[in-house]
């Protein structure tokens, strides 16, 4: 049976067990993933660059934050943009030109008008920034033309998708990169540097989610709330687990020594939309009357091949500050980010008391934020934006592996539709694929170590 086959019937008859109970649904995912064990096909490789031809592919709000970026890295060169909306193709090009570049070509005829832009000679690696229903279409056509991928979060949102990535990154020998900012957060990156260096000695349980109040959001009727909304009114799960994910599983070694097990997940009754557009549209309001079915908070438990824990929350419906709630505990101590920045190491400081992190800082701050910080200061989210663009652009240019790759993408992103799963089957376990097809045994540091 070829290996399309044995995929395909590992996903279907995945999806039938689920009607049994959860024992047996696990022990026939466990039976049926051996069938996935063939090799991975090509390795992705790259050779150095003079300089990094980019096509972007969405350039509303979070693509033109991109753009800005890409704008002050030495070695990029945006030569194409792509928008259903004309407007933001415009813009993207007036800074470009303004910046002191060459006007960029601009794709603005229908939604799939990115595969012209792919086709060009003249790209080497694609930017897509659009909404999550387009992240794979757009990564597909551009590896199937010979081009580097990159993708806003989640990579994708079905199992089938992260396999197609997979897949394609697989047979073309092309990058497939999750443009997960978070992992380049301040915080995170000195807590994955702890982490590395054994601060806290064997990790045991990490805690991390997107606690984000996006009801406003969801309700405004332009830009991210037009599809944002219809995914709460469709899906229930974790659907936007790798702000908090990503960063944790770096530190857990995940797909370098270490893999994601399986998960069980709960979600609460659905209040917080409804309740939020009865106060600012009225109780007869058309969007009073919408219904969703997303629950307000998500709780995910994921176990992973190695032994630890991790606890993993969606909530985007209630009325909160914001929080990754990232967290992080080994065997000799641990460290927690929000509400804010605390650390306990056995041994030192007071005993049974938090310390505040700040000495832990001038030891631990990651060398990539030494290096980096003066020249990332105005971008976006703390100026972790930029470093992610600065680390993909000098990869290619280098002609090194990325930070990130496609099984980094689809392995994190197989939580949304895993947990949705498990939701409906009354938090049965589901089993994660094995996308690396056994390659997560062998262990491999981080490149950003």
């Amino acid at each position: 049976m070829s290996e399309e086959l044995n995929r395909r019937d590992f996903i279907k008859k995945s999806a039938m067990a689920g009607v049994g109970i959860a024992v047996s649904s696990v022990a026939l995912a466990e039976e049926l993933q051996q069938k996935l064990k063939s090799p991975a096909k090509v390795a992705p490789t790259t050779k150095s660059m003079e300089k990094v031809r980019i096509g972007y592919v969405g350039v509303g709000l979070q693509g033109t934050d991109h753009v800005s970026n890409l704008l002050k890295i030495k070695g990029a060169e945006i030569v194409a943009v792509c928008d259903i909306v004309e407007a933001h193709a415009t813009r993207a090009q007036d800074m470009i030109v303004k910046a002191g570049f060459k006007k960029p070509e601009a794709y603005t005829k229908s939604e799939t008008d990115f595969k012209r832009l792919c086709q060009r000679d003249d790209v080497d690696l694609v930017y897509n920034a659009t909404p999550w229903e387009w992240h794979v279409p757009v990564c597909i056509e551009a590896m199937k033309n010979g081009k580097h991928a990159a993708t806003e979060v989640p990579a994708a949102y079905t199992i089938e998708d992260c396999w197609k990535l997979v897949e394609a990154s697989e047979k073309t020998g092309k990058y497939c990169i999750m443009m997960e900012n978070c992992n380049y957060d301040k915080t995170e990156m000195m807590i994955l540097n702890m982490v590395k260096k054994g601060l806290f000695g064997e990790l045991l349980h990490a805690e991390c989610g997107y606690l984000h109040d996006l009801r406003g959001v969801k309700h405004d009727m332009e830009g991210e709330g037009l599809w944002r909304r219809a995914h709460s009114m469709k899906r229930n799960g974790d659907l936007y687990p790798t702000h908090g994910l990503g960063p944790v599983a770096q530190c857990l070694d995940i797909n370098r020594g270490n893999y994601f097990d399986y998960l069980v997940s709960f979600g609460t009754k659905t209040r917080g939309l409804h309740l939020y557009a009865e106060k600012r549209f009225g109780a007869d309001s058309p969007q009073a009357k919408e219904k969703f079915v997303l629950s307000d908070v998500v709780t995910t438990v994921l176990k992973t091949m190695n032994g630890e824990t991790i606890v993993l929350t969606h909530d985007t419906s209630s009325p909160r500050p914001y929080s990754r709630n990232i967290y992080v505990q080994g065997t000799k101590g641990l460290v927690r980010k929000y509400p804010e920045q605390k650390i306990y190491i056995e041994q030192e400081g007071k005993p049974d008391a938090w310390e505040k992190i700040d000495e832990y800082m001038k030891k631990y701050e990651h060398p990539i934020w030494v290096d980096l910080e003066e020249q990332s200061k105005g971008a976006g989210h703390g100026g972790m934006d930029f470093i992610e663009d600065y680390r993909l652009v000098n990869s290619l240019l280098k002609g090194v592996e990325p930070d990130m790759d496609v099984y980094d993408a689809a392995v994190i992103s197989a939580v949304c539709e895993l947990s949705e799963k498990s939701i409906k089957q009354k938090s049965a376990p589901q089993k994660f694929p094995d996308f690396t097809r056994g390659m997560w045994k062998k262990k491999k540091e981080l490149m950003v170590m």
